[in-house]
């Protein structure tokens, strides 16, 4: 049997540390994070992240007996108004968790594989869509600059619509990794080889960097990219969202070697 707090046993203290996991100074304060909808804390519940809370309407509560009888975590059953108060939704009818966020560790690329490198990525709408798409495209995970945004932001989350329980996510010195990897590198200008040019060669693995959304691949990593690739265009805009190129180079470089076997 199931067993759960309601809303009179959920202390103020309990309140104030969830709010305040809206916020990046406190997630790395408590090393903890928010999780919010009824699809994305059935993941988490699923997946091997380490939950301490759940908090959810009696619906999900029902539904999800089964997937919280095998966690050994604090349940508190609340109704929709308090449960949207608490996250950053502005209507959440399921359930919010809190899970422990886990240790940054490198992951390897094997061979025949591709990975993104993300450099000073600053939108959460464009990480999270970016996770998403290396997962979509079953690249080898993200390696992001330290100033770029940080994953367990709410709008991230949200926007990898799950995918970041999939997707390896390591940041770190990007310099200093690209000076030791053997692996190709292949950057992504306005101007470069054509990415739909037949007779471009690509290698059959390697690291693909995503630049900034306004200031592009910063000089610090021009010495290690041995490739420069553009999506061509043929019509009047000035620019693509980081997201939206990542999908774009992904597909192809990915279609190539599949097409390639």
């Amino acid at each position: 049997m199931l067993h759960f707090n309601d809303f009179d046993n959920f202390s103020k203290s309990k309140i104030k540390f969830i709010k305040s996991l809206r916020l990046k100074k406190y997630r790395l304060q408590e090393n903890s994070f928010i999780l919010e909808g009824a699809k994305n804390v059935k993941l988490l519940l699923e997946s091997d992240y380490e939950i301490s809370m759940v908090v959810a309407t009696a619906s999900f509560l029902h539904e999800y007996t089964n997937l919280l009888l095998k966690r050994n975590i604090e349940i508190f059953q609340v109704n929709e108004k308090v449960l949207s108060s608490l996250g950053t939704f502005q209507e959440n009818n399921a359930a919010l968790a809190v899970a422990t966020i886990p240790a940054n560790k490198p992951f390897t690329i094997h061979k025949h594989q591709y990975g993104l490198v993300l450099d000073g990525i600053s939108d959460p709408g464009n990480l999270g869509t970016i996770i998403r798409v290396a997962d979509w495209y079953g690249l080898a995970g993200i390696i992001c600059s330290n100033n770029t945004v940080e994953r367990y932001n709410p709008k991230v989350l949200h926007a990898s619509m799950g995918s970041f329980i999939n997707t390896k996510v390591y940041y770190t010195d990007l310099p200093s990794y690209l000076a030791q990897t053997s692996l190709p590198i292949i950057g992504t200008f306005t101007k470069g080889e054509n990415l739909h040019d037949p007779q471009t060669v690509w290698p059959s693995e390697g690291l693909i960097i995503i630049g900034n959304e306004a200031k592009g691949i910063s000089e610090t990593l021009m010495p290690y990219i041995q490739q420069k690739i553009s999506i061509p265009n043929y019509g009047h805009a000035e620019s693509l969202n980081a997201a939206l190129a990542t999908a774009i180079v992904s597909d192809n470089l990915i279609r190539v070697k599949v097409n390639s076997k």
